[in-house]
């Protein structure tokens, strides 16, 4: 947690000296918000799971939302956002699997294109993600009355989760297009790569460690279709 909080701190430290500049040359941040899906391979926790026929392994992609902020000017682009994603999954009633995850990130890029109503924004960054992997077996065959007199029992039906944290760094690039009619507003496409400085060892769902833990390392595809526009209180 302190490790979480001391990222948030220092990204919003980042954005706050790189928003201090002359009036002159003020541009007001847009409101961004994205729709996606990410791809990603835990191969050390699945590899757990291979010779454990009670739990099913997790699938390699998650849908995705995404909201922040991007800003423009002299060309120069920086993006804030936050990230959700979810496999999905996790039926409580059956053998199932889902893994959900939460984003923070800050990208700056480049609108390599000389034109006000066409951007194309390489991107760079850093950022930091959390996931939640949890399994569900399959119960249908316990007795209610068991469950209801043994502990032991009550225990052995309970759903096993797995967290992990990774800071990372981000590749990018971003595409954009603006209403005609509507200068504030753009719509486009969004493709990037978040990967993790270092594998991490999964911990408990209370973030405790654990012996003999698989470790994974975050090499994540993601691709989202994203809106931009200036919120309605900055608008004349």
């Amino acid at each position: 947690m302190k490790i979480i909080l001391l990222f948030v701190f220092s990204v919003l430290t980042l954005v706050t000296n790189a928003q201090q500049d002359a009036k002159k040359d003020y541009a007001p941040p847009m409101l961004m918000r994205g729709i996606g899906i990410s791809f990603q391979k835990f191969d050390g926790l699945n590899s757990r799971l291979a010779n454990r026929p009670e739990y099913k392994q997790l699938r390699d992609y998650a849908g995705t939302l995404d909201m922040g902020w991007l800003s423009v000017k002299k060309r120069f682009v920086q993006v804030m956002d936050v990230t959700l994603g979810s496999s999905m999954t996790g039926d409580r009633d059956k053998r199932s699997s889902t893994l959900r995850y939460a984003g923070l990130g800050l990208d700056f890029g480049y609108d390599v294109i000389k034109k006000d109503m066409i951007m194309l924004y390489p991107m760079i960054g850093i950022g930091g993600q959390g996931y939640q992997a949890r399994f569900f077996k399959d119960n249908s065959a316990v007795f209610f009355t068991d469950v209801l007199t043994t502990s032991a029992v009550q225990n052995s039906i309970r759903p096993v989760s797995f967290t992990n944290f990774f800071l990372t760094y981000r590749l990018g690039i971003g595409f954009a297009v603006k209403s005609p009619k509507h200068p504030t507003t753009s719509m486009g496409i969004k493709l990037g790569y978040t990967g993790s400085f270092k594998d991490k060892a999964w911990k408990s769902s209370d973030n405790q460690s654990l012996a003999g833990a698989p470790e994974d390392g975050l090499s994540q595809f993601n691709v989202s279709l994203v809106l931009t526009s200036l919120p309605h209180f900055m608008r004349k």
